[in-house]
């Protein structure tokens, strides 16, 4: 189950789980769109694709909560 990070990693910009616009790679590292663009959809830390990550909505969100730890490092 994707662990849905609240933020993105290099901006710090809150990336709610229930909508659109975050970008992932394999290992979970998240980017907001922006960011995603500006690093030409390569994740910095591993060099993985990123792709759109889905959302996560009602009762799945509501049973399965997204993670409340950032990654934003500033």
């Amino acid at each position: 189950m994707l662990e849905m990070r609240p933020d993105c990693e290099r901006c710090g910009t809150d990336l709610p789980a229930d909508e659109p616009g975050a970008f992932i790679c394999s290992f979970e590292c998240t980017y907001c769109a922006p960011c995603a663009e500006a690093l030409d959809d390569r994740c910095p830390n591993c060099g993985g694709e990123l792709m759109d990550r889905p959302s996560r909505t009602g009762k799945a969100l509501a049973g399965n909560p997204a993670s409340t730890v950032r990654h934003f490092k500033g």
